[in-house]
């Protein structure tokens, strides 16, 4: 039944066929496999984003610590002297920020600074009194370090409209009139008191309008801060806002709901860790030193100031070291149009407020906690970490890129991996991470080279198939052909032998045509014989029933033998036997089956004959010769046309045959050269062919036994 199919089947019915069942295994594989893959990037966006979510975590953790350790400071921490230990000793000492070079844990911090009531700028780095720096241990050329440093601070503030822009002429060091140790004290207190009356006079006024006002007017710009909105102008720069940067949000399910609620519950313990409640802490200061002609209060740092020159003290009244209780409000953090970070807080102390800060450097202040803890993580290699503050962008951070940081929005594209904010008092700054490329991990390189062995698999096992089917095709058609092939050898002489054998029954015949109609029968018949056992033995082949029977022979016992078995078969097709062989080759002896080497010969023989019987040189040509690589080589050639290139290839194969059943002009089933490749290789030898020009030439290799 299935050959009978198959004889119907055409090559491109059974490409069409095929290839549907191809894309029938393809299609539901493929997307198998892209399932299989995008559900592996789903779970790898989502331990990325994990990842993001503690890296923020540690950052966050780390702001938190340096602001807690500034939140610890005390008031006085800010003074160039603080009053230390027992307050009736009234020892004074040098504040812990007035050490230069600065020593701090904020990375980028430029200085510390104070403003009063009046917004006077005051800084730890130099004393109330400059000329009594030395008395401090601070030489003349650390002085003028730190009065540039001093300077860089106010300018920098002022620039930014936070303290007045007032030329520190006082803050000068002028080394060319010092004058001698003897006096020093009574110029330094004339000089205090000559600047007194001026400032006195303008909070007076202040005074007059509101109790409070004072301590509020010269710091209104710090209220300010805390209020302002972004702006473009200032801190948007070349990387834009957060909202304008192309980054999409595909990777959006329910996992990405629970990391907004562990993200909600963090900032939640987060909030709790951090005092964001005001303080009160214990003060110890001298108290203040009144003007009896003014009637003012002097600032409680320039008391500081008085109190420990005792030349000053000799000409006041003596001053009492007492215990203040100051209220310490929260830090808060605040971008400046310079870029610069300004962390401040407010402190009352004596119904008079202070500003105390840090000025910070915005790039080292990130580069060196942000980027640094971003670098160390693997989700460096595969995204962006983008710092904006109030939705400004301010750097975005990869390790991908030679500088480290990205430095135009235009490369700020992909998938936002994770966005979070951080906690006060920096709680306006935030970190997004996006992503340029995520890595599929280990399983991803396990599906790809699954898919590409399945791919590979399919290919292969298509293309096999149709070899298969196309050989099965062919097989069903030239078997078709071979049934076809012995029918008509099987047909013709019968009919021939069946007429001239009732022509001799009957006496039909002559006497002089009696002879010629016996050659005619047995010549038929050998031909028949030749038919039904390469039939024959081409089924017991197939099957693998018929053994080969190897002997040692010598090659001129196998000469004379096929001699003798197709110089009749030739002479009766009239043709002429040409025999040539060597004396050495005839002399050698070869390890073969007899039977089947003159079955092979025959099959050569009439192979030639066939084809060559429209040739002008009705000659067959047998030699045989020895090689040098010990082999015995026999040949048999003919000199009709030849055989194409294309079909020299394919004439051993089963029922192959150069011509079509309906046109073919030579007789034959196909099966004869088929038997000579397979008998030759059973014998341990080797076949080919070559065209002789004219005529086509078999050659056959057995090696010698020695």
């Amino acid at each position: 039944m299935l050959k009978n199919k198959l004889i119907g089947l055409d090559q491109k019915t059974l490409r069409r066929w095929l290839t549907m069942f191809f894309l029938a295994l393809v299609i539901p594989t493929a997307l198998l496999i892209q399932q299989s893959y995008s559900r592996l990037k789903w779970e790898t966006f989502h331990q990325h984003q994990v990842m993001a979510n503690e890296l923020a975590t540690r950052i966050d953790n780390q702001f938190l610590q340096l602001i807690n350790a500034e939140q610890q400071r005390s008031f006085t921490d800010y003074s160039f002297l603080n009053v230390v230990g027992d307050p009736a000793v009234s020892f004074f000492q040098r504040s812990p920020l007035s050490i230069y070079p600065i020593a701090s844990e904020i990375p980028g911090l430029i200085g510390y600074f104070q403003v009063d009531s009046l917004g006077k700028l005051k800084t730890p780095l130099i004393p109330e009194v400059v000329e009594q720096a030395n008395n401090y241990g601070v030489t003349d050329t650390e002085l003028v370090e730190r009065l540039a440093l001093h300077n860089k601070i106010q300018t920098i503030l002022s620039d930014n409209r936070l303290v007045q822009n007032e030329h520190t002429g006082g803050l000068e060091l002028n080394k060319d009139k010092r004058q001698d140790t003897e006096g020093e004290d009574d110029a330094i207190f004339s000089s205090i008191a000559r600047d007194l009356p001026s400032s006195i006079e303008s909070t007076e006024v202040v005074v007059l309008e509101d109790e409070f006002q004072p301590s509020i007017q010269g710091q209104s710009a710090f209220d300010q801060l805390a209020k302002s909105l972004p702006k473009k102008s200032q801190s948007e720069g070349k990387l834009g806002r957060v909202e304008d940067l192309k980054l999409e949000q595909n990777y959006q399910d329910i996992l990405a709901e629970q990391v907004l609620m562990k993200e909600k519950q963090r900032q939640t313990e987060r909030t709790k860790t951090i005092e964001n409640r005001a303080r009160k802490e214990q003060s110890v200061l001298p108290e203040a030193v009144r003007d009896s002609s003014a009637k003012y209060d002097l600032d409680v740092t320039e008391s500081v100031a008085i109190a420990a020159s005792p030349t000053m003290q000799s000409n006041l009244a003596p001053l009492r070291i007492n215990t203040f209780e100051s209220e310490v409000d929260p830090f808060e953090l605040s971008q400046l149009d310079s870029g610069h970070f300004v962390l401040f807080r407010k402190v009352w102390l004596n119904e008079q407020r202070y500003i105390q800060g840090v000025l910070i450097e915005q790039q080292s202040f990130l580069d060196h906690i942000i980027n640094a803890a971003f670098r160390n993580t693997a989700l460096s290699a595969m995204s962006n970490l983008l710092v904006a503050y109030q939705g400004n962008v301010l750097q975005a951070f990869t390790s991908q890129t030679r500088q480290g940081y990205v430095s135009s929005s235009r490369e700020l594209t992909g998938e936002i991996l994770y966005q979070t904010r951080l906690s006060d008092p920096l709680s306006d700054m935030q970190l997004l991470f996006s992503i340029t490329q995520l890595p599929a991990g280990p399983g991803g390189t396990v599906i790809k080279w699954l898919a590409l062995i399945l791919a590979l698999v399919l290919c292969i096992g298509f293309y096999l198939m149709y070899r298969l089917g196309v050989g099965q095709i062919n097989l069903a058609n030239q078997q078709q052909d071979f049934v076809s092939a012995v029918s008509h050898e099987l047909k013709t002489p019968l009919t021939s032998i069946r007429m001239y054998g009732e022509m001799l029954r009957e006496g039909w015949a002559s006497e002089d045509k009696k002879k010629s109609y016996y050659d005619f029968i047995f010549d038929e018949s050998e031909r028949l014989s030749r038919l039904i056992n390469n039939v024959l033995l081409m089924a017991k082949l197939t099957r693998n029933k018929q053994q080969v029977d190897l002997q040692n022979i010598i090659v001129a016992e196998l000469i004379d033998s096929v001699q003798e078995k197709v110089s009749t078969q030739i002479k009766q097709a009239r043709f002429e036997l040409v025999l040539q062989c060597d004396q050495e080759a005839a002399q050698a002896t070869l390890n073969i089956d007899a039977d089947w080497f003159t079955q092979i010969m025959i099959n050569l023989v009439d192979n030639a004959i066939k084809f060559s019987a429209q040739s002008d040189s009705k000659k067959i040509e047998l030699s045989c010769q020895q090689l040098s690589n010990s082999q015995i080589q026999f040949s048999v050639r003919d000199y009709g046309p030849g055989i194409a290139k294309q079909q020299m290839k394919k004439i051993f194969q089963l029922f192959y045959r150069s011509e079509s059943e309906l046109t073919r002009e030579t007789v034959g089933t196909g099966i004869g050269l088929a038997l000579v490749h397979q008998m030759t290789v059973g014998m341990n030898g080797q076949i080919d062919v070559v065209n002789g020009e004219p005529g086509a030439e078999f050659r056959i290799q057995f090696p010698v036994v020695k």
